[in-house]
């Protein structure tokens, strides 16, 4: 699915996983999609904005859930002049409950493009007549000219967990820079952050999520994915939004919305 928004912005939707692969705003390309990355429904995207749902990480389900690497249903779509918009719907399936995941559900994912913005939230419902709990994400790549100009603002006095050295610790930093293999769970972030970088930067709003997830695989983990070429990890950096480091819980018939809000 392809939206095309005001003032030559655009934005590329795989209905596999709902991924978006591409966001264009004031003529630059705003995501990193791997170069090696499988398109074809094989595996999950590495890149754009893969959708993590009902399991960050690992656990009892696959790798961050099913809802990656599932074909969503295209809603509708519309162009309203000022900003284009699509809906996608995900419910459960033969495909959810081979997964592990034993409840009914259904989300309705929202795309909505302007010059400037990118806005993307989910909405679930409980089905079910009974309660589940799970965790989400907005597993954000961004593409950066270099990892090296690149840092993100917005997280300093936040407690996280470094998940590579299995610390924790309290963000003292203005302004994050990342220049190694990182994998940090910044908990209950009280504001917007900012990935700046080559003189440009991305405003990431909340809508209810709490969290925010920073990862770079860097060289070494690089090598080790066959569907992220080596060297690319200099052009990506991802700043997620979501909620991972405690469960988002809905009562039988239930309804809760998250998301996110991007502006250049």
């Amino acid at each position: 699915v392809v939206l095309s928004g005001p003032e030559g912005s655009s934005c590329e939707v795989y209905l596999f996983g709902a991924t978006v692969t591409s966001w264009k705003s004031q003529g630059k390309e705003r995501l990193y999609v791997s170069s090696l990355a499988k398109l074809d429904g094989t595996k999950a995207v590495r890149g754009g904005i893969p959708l993590v749902f009902p399991q960050f990480g690992p656990g009892a389900l696959p790798q961050h859930g099913f809802a990656r690497n599932t074909t969503w249903e295209l809603v509708d779509s519309n162009d309203h002049g000022a900003s284009a918009v699509a809906r996608f719907r995900l419910t459960d399936s033969e495909q959810t409950r081979l997964s592990k995941w034993p409840y009914k559900f259904s989300i309705i994912y929202t795309v909505d493009l302007t010059a400037t913005t990118l806005s993307t939230i989910l909405q679930f419902a409980n089905t079910d007549e009974k309660p589940f709990e799970f965790t989400s994400l907005l597993h954000t790549y961004f593409g950066v000219p270099h990892i090296s100009d690149a840092v993100v603002e917005g997280l300093k006095g936040v407690e996280y967990a470094d998940k590579v050295l299995g610390t924790e610790s309290v963000e003292e930093r203005d302004l994050v820079s990342i220049d190694r293999n990182e994998d940090r769970v910044y908990r209950d972030v009280p504001g917007d952050v900012c990935v700046r970088y080559g003189g440009d930067a991305v405003r990431l709003k909340r809508f209810n999520f709490k969290d925010i997830v920073l990862w770079n695989p860097w060289a070494e983990l690089a090598k080790g994915m066959g569907d992220f070429a080596d060297a690319e990890y200099v052009n990506m950096v991802c700043v997620e939004a979501g909620t991972v480091a405690s469960a988002i819980k809905l009562a039988p018939g239930e309804t809760a919305s998250y998301g996110q809000l991007l502006t250049v």
